[in-house]
């Protein structure tokens, strides 16, 4: 058996995944075309690349397909409710780095916290007879911080992309989504409550609890650790 390593099959986290890997002397690189998703590992032996999509990694640790993967931390928290029994956190990669966040419209002048936030919802639904909606892909992670906020007159609506443009479109009221410079969340009206923080999130190196190690990938593994300055977790 061999070491499998998950890492983003295109764009720059697949770009910065390769360059931070090649910074700590092991080289990944992709083998034929780029429609084939078949890739190779050099620097340390008895490792495997496997090239799927960010969100692809979470759901092939967890079923310990992969021994390793790179992915975000939002899509790991998100997707796996229950990601400390399932992974370890090895090493935060410096990069991809984003906020999930709670934004309101600008309009929204008197709303500037989770405690406004509220007040609003309950208006909102006493005059329009249905409750607030707030659009994300983010279900869990949003609905778990409402939650502790003690927000309860709102309705998550499913959004897969252009979430920002929801509140334009008039298909949601408010939007929980990931922003790095905040740049398309002003170019769409919108601001970002105060305390709207629900997650820091980067490009993290993970290793699965679940897989299966012979010897010989607990070797190449300690080889990995060690290029990387990591020590074996449990």
């Amino acid at each position: 058996m061999t070491l499998k390593l998950g890492v983003p099959s295109k764009g720059r986290l697949m770009e910065k995944t390769f360059d931070w890997f090649a910074d700590h002397g092991i080289a990944l690189s992709r083998t034929g075309s780029d429609r084939e998703y078949a890739g190779a590992v050099t620097g340390v032996d008895g490792i495997a690349l496997v090239l799927l999509s960010a969100g692809e990694v979470p759901r092939e640790l967890a079923a310990g397909r992969i021994h390793l993967g790179v992915t975000g931390t939002d899509l790991i928290h998100e997707k796996l409710a229950l990601w400390r029994s399932q992974l370890v956190e090895l090493a935060p990669l410096g990069f991809g780095h984003a906020d999930l966040v709670l934004a309101v419209p600008r309009l929204w002048v008197d709303v500037d916290t989770l405690d406004d936030l509220d007040a609003a919802a309950a208006a909102f639904r006493a005059r329009h007879g249905y409750r607030l909606r707030i659009a994300t892909k983010y279900h869990r992670l949003t609905r778990e911080f409402l939650q502790r906020a003690g927000v309860a007159d709102y309705a998550l609506v499913d959004s897969q992309g252009a979430t920002e443009g929801t509140v334009k479109n008039e298909t949601a009221e408010a939007i929980a989504d990931i922003t790095s410079s905040g740049e398309t969340l002003r170019a769409n009206h919108l601001k970002i409550l105060t305390d709207g923080l629900i997650l820091q999130s980067q490009a993290t190196l993970w290793q699965s609890r679940s897989a299966f190690y012979t010897s010989e990938d607990e070797t190449a593994l300690a080889q990995l650790l060690a290029r990387i300055g990591e020590t074996p977790n449990g």
